[in-house]
């Protein structure tokens, strides 16, 4: 799986950009708030309907423009993919596939399967559970498309529950109305955490090897934890209501799960690794997400790595680069002469300045 050009209109700082990508590593260098991460970001929006920094798509649009459009020309097996979106300032995303315009915006998943790698990424074991959270969906939307959908719903419900938690507190006579929201939250909730439950027995098959091979031997285990177990959920839910109620919020369920990461057996990574620990474990965790994409759809990812290098020493950056020798890579960074001593088999390289990009003879 390939991307073989991007044609960005009106996106961030590009008035108009059209580029066609090496199958192998892309290099996109330039100095800051050039614009090297706009282009990493539409492509991880235009495959998974979301902007890795979590923007609004009022941002995204180029000031003074009325929409952006974003367009992929993806090569899968044999078969060559068009991807059109078109982002606009007060309605929802427009996505064509093939020129045919898709209904849910979850069809994108499958499309063109991505991971993307930042610095920020290098924290996830030591920020919020919401973040680990994020990082376990993300994986599964994109090997599991009724996982997509089952969160969709999941977190609409919920949605409407804590609606109308708040209205109760004006009128109580809504109370009895929860039992409707309940029995949906409960069904859709106990299929999300039996997802993550074989998610997380995957991921552990893949990534102990990972793992152990970039740090010399240690072994790690992902542990899933979870807020409420499946079966429970419906008594636990009840139970919770008064309290829900006085609180105004849902405080059962799996959208309050959290993941944690144990370190030969018994050390907790979250409360007690090191940077170094922590910043392996991060890598290995992208690593097998590549592996768990691969298993599942026969091809590799498309890997988007955001000015990470620079984040980690030689030893991890040796692995990293080692690992993605087949796949198609998109790299920026400050300075190209940091890969020239690496034996990595550069591609393109594209000189990146403030609303341009240009092909570079530099390899």
């Amino acid at each position: 799986m390939i991307i073989e050009s991007l044609e960005l209109k009106d996106y961030r700082n590009y008035e108009n950009l059209d580029i066609k990508l090496s199958s192998g590593v892309n290099i996109f260098y330039g100095d800051n708030a050039q614009g090297k991460t706009n282009i990493l970001e539409s492509i991880y929006l235009a495959t998974t309907s979301k902007s890795h920094r979590g923007s609004k798509d009022k941002d995204i649009i180029r000031f003074g423009a009325g929409e952006s459009h974003i367009k992929l020309m993806i090569k899968k097996m044999d078969a060559s993919v068009r991807l059109d979106m078109h982002i606009k300032k007060n309605k929802a995303k427009g996505v064509a596939i093939n020129g045919i315009p898709i209904r849910k915006l979850s069809e994108l998943f499958g499309t063109c399967n991505v991971v993307f790698f930042s610095p920020e990424d290098l924290n996830i074991i030591k920020k919020s559970p919401k973040e680990r959270r994020n990082f376990v969906d993300m994986e599964l939307c994109q090997l599991n498309k009724v996982y997509v959908s089952t969160l969709v719903t999941y977190n609409k419900v919920l949605d409407q529950r804590n609606k109308l938690l708040k209205e109760i507190g004006f009128k109580s006579g809504l109370e009895d109305t929860l039992d409707i929201w309940d029995m949906q939250l409960v069904k859709y909730g106990a299929d999300l955490i039996a997802y993550r439950e074989e998610f997380i027995k995957k991921l552990n098959e893949v990534i102990l090897g990972i793992h152990s091979l970039l740090t010399g031997g240690e072994k790690i285990k992902v542990v899933y934890e979870k807020n409420i177990e499946k079966d429970a959920f419906e008594v636990e839910l009840r139970k919770s209501r008064a309290n829900d109620i006085k609180y105004k919020t849902t405080n059962v369920g799996p959208h309050r799960d959290d993941f944690s990461f144990f370190l030969n057996g018994d050390m907790d990574l979250k409360k007690f690794g090191s940077q170094g620990q922590q910043r392996s474990l991060a890598l290995s965790l992208k690593l097998s997400e590549i592996e768990l994409i691969k298993e599942k759809y026969g091809e590799f990812p498309v890997l988007l790595l955001d000015d990470v290098l620079s984040e980690l020493d030689g030893k991890r950056q040796s692995h990293l680069l080692e690992s993605i020798k087949h796949i198609q890579t998109l790299i920026t960074c400050t300075g190209v002469e940091d890969f020239l001593n690496k034996s990595l088999d550069i591609g393109k390289v594209f000189k990146v300045t403030k609303g341009s990009v240009k092909e570079s003879g530099y390899k």
